[in-house]
C-alpha cells in the first residue's frame, strides 16, 4: 500500500509540470508518502526540500478561526477582566465596521467566518480602487481604507455564500483588538507550538517572504518568470510553512478529530444558512466529497504559488500539496486522494454521459446579481460554465441537464437555470441576444461611484472598448472589454493583486428615458452590483 502511494506521488511532477513542489500523505497519524521535486529558485539552482518555507495563503483562514475559538474558550487575562467574551467580540465588530453594515442587517461574526456576510471582497474591489497587479498594498494604511469604503452588502447576510477575504482580515483585527495580543504571537502559542509546526510563522509582507523559495508565473510553453508580489495581508492569509510543518499540522488535526470536544471539531461542523439549508463552508474550511467520501479542505493562492490541503476524516487520510507555480493544487490533491481510494476500494463507476446539444452554448444574464454566465462545450459529455470568475466543468447525464458536485444546470429554451449548491442560490438567467453590433459612441465617458470612491473611465469605439479605474490605490491599467449584447459587456481582469484575479467583470450600461447611457453597474461574483453614474 505504502509503495503504491509513493508511486502515485512520484507521478505528480510530470502530470502537473512546473518549477517545483512538495506533497505528502498522512494516514492514521503516520506519514505514508512524501515527494519533493524541482527547484525552490530556478535562477540560483536551489533545490526544493521538505524544509522549504512557502506562503500557505488562504489556508491561514482556518488557523485564525481556531485561534478565535480558542480565545472564546480560553480568553486572555485582559478579556477575563472585562467579562462576557462573546459580548466583547460583538461590540468590537460593531466598532470596526461602517455603521451601515451593522444597522438592521443582522451581520454577525459567524457570518464573516463562514463567508456568508455579504461583504464584497477587497482584493476584487482593489481593481476598482486603481490597483496595479505589481503594485503595493499596505496592511495598516490601504487595508484600513478598504474597510472604511465598505458601506453596503451585495446580498443579505446569512442567505448566501461568497468568498470574501475582507471577512478574515476583519476577524484577525478583531482578535487582536479584543485579546490585546498580536495575531502572530497567538498563532504561535495556540497552534504552531502545540502542533509542533517548528518553522511556521506569520509573515504578512509578500515582498519579504523567507528565502529561498520563489513563486513563478507562466507555463512550460511560455516560460516561467518570478512573480512580483508587493501586497501585505494578515488573517485572510499570511502564514508561511514548510512541508514538514504541514505534515505536523495534518497529524495534529487528525488526532484532534478523535476528540469531539476539540476546537478542530468545533470549527469543522457544517453550518446552515438562514433558510435552514446546509452550508458547505465554515470557519475557513470547505466541505466537499471525493468519490463520495466526505472531505474537509482549503486551498491557498498567491501569484506564483498554489497550495491545497484535503482531509477525509472517515478514512483518517490527509493530502498536502505545495507548488511554487500555478498548476491547480486542488486538482492535484483530489487526484492523489482518488488514486488512493482506487487502490483500497477499486475504481468508482463512471457516470453515463451524453453529448450536450449546441443549444447550451451562449451568453446568459442573471438579473438578480447582474452578472453574465457563459456556457461552452468542454470535453466529451461535458459543459463549461463561467460565472464565478473561472470555468466550472459539468457532466451531462441528460441533453438538457448538467451537473457537478457544486452546481446543477438545466436549460429550458432561452432560460438557463443554475442551482449553485455552495452559494445557496437558484439563478434564472436569460439568454443574451447576440450577433448585434454595439452602439457607436454611446458608452465612452467617465462614471463615478460615490459609495466606494471610484471612477470608471470607458474609452475606445465600436466593438473595441477599454475600461480602467481610479481610486485611492491610484489609476489602474486599462482592461479590454468584450461586447456580449444588449448593453452588456465583459471586462477582462486576468491579473490582479491577489491570485487568482477576479477574472471577468460584467459591465451593464443603463439608459435614461431618452435612450442615453446614464449609468453602469459593474460586478463579479466576489463583488456585485457596484453602480457608477455618468459624469
Amino acid at each position: 500500500m505504502y509503495q503504491s502511494i509513493q508511486h502515485i506521488l512520484e507521478g505528480v511532477p510530470s502530470r502537473y509540470r512546473g518549477p517545483g513542489g512538495a506533497i505528502a500523505v498522512v494516514q492514521d497519524g503516520e506519514l505514508v508518502g512524501e515527494h519533493v521535486w524541482g527547484y525552490a529558485d530556478m535562477q540560483k539552482l536551489v533545490a526544493m526540500t521538505p524544509s522549504t518555507l512557502m506562503p500557505i495563503c488562504s489556508i491561514t483562514k482556518q488557523m485564525v478561526c481556531m485561534v478565535l475559538k480558542d480565545l472564546e474558550r480560553n480568553p486572555t487575562p485582559e478579556m477575563v477582566a472585562r467579562g462576557n467574551v462573546s459580548r466583547q467580540f460583538a461590540h468590537g465588530l460593531d466598532q470596526m465596521l461602517h455603521p451601515d453594515l451593522t444597522r438592521d442587517t443582522g451581520l454577525t461574526l459567524e457570518h464573516l467566518c463562514n463567508n456568508q456576510s455579504g461583504i464584497r471582497d477587497y482584493w476584487a474591489m482593489s481593481v476598482l480602487w486603481g490597483a496595479h497587479p505589481d503594485g503595493e498594498f499596505r496592511l495598516e494604511e490601504d487595508a484600513k481604507k478598504a474597510l472604511d469604503r465598505t458601506k453596503s452588502l451585495h446580498f443579505e447576510s446569512g442567505m448566501q455564500y461568497s468568498y470574501c477575504n475582507l471577512n478574515f482580515y476583519t476577524v484577525a483585527r478583531l482578535i487582536e483588538n479584543v485579546s490585546g495580543r498580536a495575531l502572530g504571537d497567538l498563532l504561535a502559542e495556540r497552534l504552531f507550538v502545540p502542533a509542533e509546526m517548528k518553522t511556521a510563522r506569520l509573515c504578512p509582507d509578500n515582498a519579504n517572504l523567507p528565502p529561498p523559495c520563489v513563486g513563478y508565473e507562466g507555463t512550460e510553453s511560455f516560460g516561467f518568470i518570478p512573480a512580483v508580489n508587493r501586497m501585505q495581508w494578515s488573517g485572510d492569509a499570511g502564514v508561511v510553512a514548510s512541508l514538514k510543518d504541514m505534515i505536523a499540522y495534518e497529524q495534529h488535526l487528525l488526532a484532534a478529530w478523535d476528540d469531539e470536544q476539540s476546537i478542530y471539531r468545533a470549527v469543522a461542523q457544517k453550518p446552515s444558512f438562514k433558510d435552514g439549508n446546509v452550508a458547505r463552508y465554515a470557519y475557513g474550511l470547505k466541505h466537499g466529497t471525493v468519490d463520495g467520501v466526505a472531505t474537509i479542505g482549503h486551498g491557498g493562492a498567491l501569484r506564483g504559488f498554489r497550495l491545497h490541503r484535503l482531509q477525509a476524516p472517515s478514512e483518517k487520510l490527509a493530502v498536502v500539496v505545495m507548488l511554487n507555480h500555478q498548476a491547480d493544487a486542488e486538482e492535484v490533491a483530489q487526484h492523489v486522494m482518488k488514486s488512493i481510494f482506487t487502490i483500497s476500494k477499486g475504481q468508482a463507476p463512471r457516470p453515463n454521459l451524453v453529448n450536450p446539444s449546441l443549444d447550451w452554448v451562449g451568453a446568459f444574464y442573471d438579473p438578480d446579481a447582474q452578472l453574465a454566465a457563459e456556457v461552452g462545450h468542454g470535453r466529451q459529455g461535458h459543459l463549461t460554465v463561467s460565472y464565478a470568475g473561472y470555468d466550472e466543468t459539468l457532466g451531462c447525464p441528460e441533453d438538457k441537464k448538467a451537473q457537478s458536485n457544486t452546481m446543477i444546470a438545466t436549460l429550458d429554451g432561452d432560460t438557463l437555470r443554475l442551482h449553485r449548491l455552495v452559494d445557496n442560490r437558484l439563478i434564472l438567467a436569460r439568454r443574451i441576444a447576440t450577433g448585434q453590433q454595439p452602439a457607436q459612441d454611446h458608452y465612452a465617458g467617465e462614471y463615478y461611484c460615490a459609495e466606494v470612491e471610484s471612477t470608471f473611465s470607458c474609452t475606445g469605439e465600436g466593438g473595441m472598448l477599454y475600461g480602467n479605474f481610479e481610486g485611492y490605490l491610484g489609476q489602474g491599467p486599462p482592461h479590454l472589454m468584450r461586447y456580449l449584447g444588449e448593453d452588456i459587456w465583459i471586462l477582462s481582469c486576468p491579473r490582479g493583486l491577489d491570485a487568482p484575479a477576479p477574472g471577468n467583470w460584467t459591465v451593464v450600461f443603463q439608459r435614461d428615458d431618452h435612450g442615453h447611457v446614464s449609468s453602469v453597474t459593474i460586478g463579479c461574483w466576489l463583488a456585485r452590483k457596484v453602480v457608477f453614474s455618468k459624469k
